[in-house]
């Protein structure tokens, strides 16, 4: 089966109560390649996911799946397709049944191939516990492990986190990552922050008012994104237009990408006042943990600057410069 024939998305668009919802979208994705949805809430990514599920009707286009297109459940009597499972931010389990017994009921797999889901899943020693005895952490890990032992080979992941505090967050993302590593299951991500799919994705699709306004490898929409909004979905920024972008490119002459131009903190550096760059004033320095943050204060822009170390100080003049491969692809 060729690559693109795995999961296509082809032109789907769904309206409810008059309002479009999606927009034309269309993508491929292979089998085995990590796509992440990033973008506001209210963007339609949890929609789409459950198109592609099976899960809600589109209005127009379609999606296909193993060479099959998937049906809405206004077309079979139980919603869902075959191979494709999805897992929502608030997992659903039986109460006060144990672990063990809600697993057994839903297996597909042969004994040998249960116990590796339950290994990557991390919920082995959770076998003898009751559901309303899990935190939410264990509660989402067991309910992705049932998902799994329907031996799916597409699992889509709506907001999966969102819920979790950074000890069962960091676990749940190594499960994740393992899943695809060990189980071969090719997974589709939602999520709001851009520290879930940014490290994990190998291509980011970035949707705005249910429309697909870029996509593209993590590293390029992060470093070239197409908008002031597929800029802040991923982290801070600089806006820089007129005089002071004119003198930021100057030296090294560096071509003018347009009117205005959004830099990551992270891709400025200061040099001495005098310097080649645009001339500035540090405003704040302020400690971030593995890095320093600087205010400074241009002509007509206040810039944040991200640095290694504490290298200036407030009311220091100072010369701003792009760093080197801010540009590059």
């Amino acid at each position: 089966m060729p690559e693109t024939e795995f999961l296509t998305v082809h032109a789907v668009s769904l309206e409810e109560h008059g309002q479009p919802v999606l927009s034309g979208i269309s993508f491929n994705q292979a089998a085995g390649r990590k796509l992440a949805l990033a973008g506001e809430s209210g963007a339609g990514k949890s929609t789409l996911l459950q198109v592609i599920a099976g899960l809600v009707q589109p209005t127009a286009g379609e999606v296909r799946f193993a060479g099959r297109r998937v049906r809405g459940p206004q077309e079979v009597l139980v919603p869902g397709h075959p191979g494709i499972v999805y897992l929502s931010q608030k997992p659903s389990l039986p109460k006060s049944l144990r672990v063990e017994q809600v697993l057994r009921y839903a297996s597909k797999r042969p004994a040998p191939e249960a116990r590796a889901v339950y290994e990557v899943c991390r919920i082995t020693g959770l076998m003898a516990r009751r559901t309303d005895q899990l935190s939410g952490g264990e509660q989402q890990r067991v309910a992705l492990a049932r998902l799994l032992l329907s031996a799916p080979r597409l699992l889509l992941l709506d907001e999966p986190f969102s819920n979790l505090d950074r000890t069962h967050k960091q676990q749940l993302q190594q499960v994740i990552r393992e899943v695809g590593e060990e189980l071969s299951i090719t997974c589709l991500l939602v999520s709001h922050d851009p520290l879930d799919t940014l490290p994990w994705a190998d291509e980011l699709l970035v949707l705005e008012r249910g429309q697909l306004v870029q996509q593209g490898p993590p590293e390029q929409v992060y470093r070239q994104p197409v908008s002031e909004y597929a800029a802040a979905l991923l982290g801070d920024y600089n806006r820089l237009e007129g005089p002071d972008l004119r003198a930021l490119l100057a030296a090294p002459r560096r071509r003018l990408p347009g009117p205005v131009l959004l830099v990551r903190p992270e891709h400025l550096q200061l040099a001495p006042a005098g310097s080649p760059g645009v001339a500035g004033t540090v405003r704040a320095v302020r400690f971030m943990g593995s890095y320093y943050e600087a205010e400074i204060q241009l002509p007509a822009t206040l810039l944040c600057v991200r640095l290694p170390a504490a290298t200036v100080v407030a009311g220091e003049a100072v010369a701003v410069q792009l760093a080197n491969g801010t540009f590059g692809r």
